[in-house]
């Protein structure tokens, strides 16, 4: 049992854009705890103004965490209760705040989830994609080769893909997704809760010219849902390798590219693919 001489963490969801989200339980925790570890104290000051409320707070984010945790755990020894916040959102999704918790439950202090916006779930629940079984991939690598290298690992998985995603990234993204999985259907959450929020619809060459004809749609915060891959049987034919490969080709992939999207869902050396796929290319 927990000891009831000291305090606990509460790791606290807050809205992810439209301010009454906040749940009641939520406003009445972060009224009551005697300090606030917020990702960036300056912005989550602007909600505790929202709340009329005013608590101590000091900052928890990706760089200082592991060097934070012997700062909070004295003040939990001491009995303060503390609450854990991100920006926006459920705390560790995609947002720091796992190498507190694991070291609190570690040492044997009391974690208390509050529940509320997500915008994972957020977005799952109104894009018309199956939700039944779906893998989160938070944030892809900036660069373009890592990102190509991690969405090629996921061509074959059945469920809904969901990522994160900026506004910086958003078009190279939807690019290299429109290479490695063809017309399968995307759909976009962007600005979630906000006044713009707009959820957008089609494969991802479809997605992209929606953006060329209005780059107000590339703008925000995203989150990126890829309809999952198609049952199919566990051998290929020839023609079934070859229709692989060439429509590959024809939507721009380079040799190398489409040889490693064909080893990874069809298996097979990747040297071999990639012979038949220049010999594609050529025409032979």
């Amino acid at each position: 049992m927990p000891d009831t001489n000291v305090g606990s963490l509460y790791v606290v969801a807050t809205p992810i854009g439209n301010l009454d989200d906040l749940s009641i339980r939520a406003t009445k925790v972060l009224a009551k705890v005697k300090l606030v570890a917020a990702e960036d104290t300056r912005h989550s000051a602007r909600l505790m103004r929202h709340l009329g409320i005013a608590p101590k707070m000091v900052s928890l984010h990706d760089h200082n965490e592991g060097a934070r945790v012997a700062q909070l755990v004295r003040h939990l020894e001491a009995g303060d209760d503390i609450a854990l916040i991100s920006d926006a959102g459920t705390p560790l999704i995609s947002d720091p705040g796992y190498v507190l918790v694991r070291e609190l439950r570690a040492a044997g202090f009391r974690i208390v989830p509050v529940p509320g916006a997500c915008a994972l779930i957020t977005a799952l629940c109104a894009a018309g994609l199956p939700t039944d079984r779906f893998t989160f991939h938070g944030f892809l690598p900036a660069k373009g080769s890592a990102r190509r290298g991690d969405l090629e690992q996921w061509i074959k998985v059945p469920e809904t893909l969901v990522f994160y995603e900026s506004p910086h990234r958003i078009r190279d993204t939807l690019t290299d997704i429109a290479t490695l999985f063809g017309k399968r259907r995307v759909v976009l959450g962007r600005e979630l809760t906000k006044t713009f929020e707009t959820f957008l619809d089609g494969d991802a060459n479809t997605l992209l010219e929606l953006m060329s004809a209005d780059p107000d749609q590339a703008r925000g915060e995203f989150v990126i849902m890829v309809e999952g891959a198609p049952q199919v049987a566990e051998s290929a034919s020839e023609i079934d390798a070859n229709a692989l490969l060439a429509a590959l080709l024809a939507e721009g992939a380079g040799v190398k590219q489409s040889a490693a999207v064909a080893a990874r869902v069809l298996g097979g050396g990747r040297k071999t693919w990639y012979a038949r796929a220049q010999a594609l290319k050529d025409g032979d």
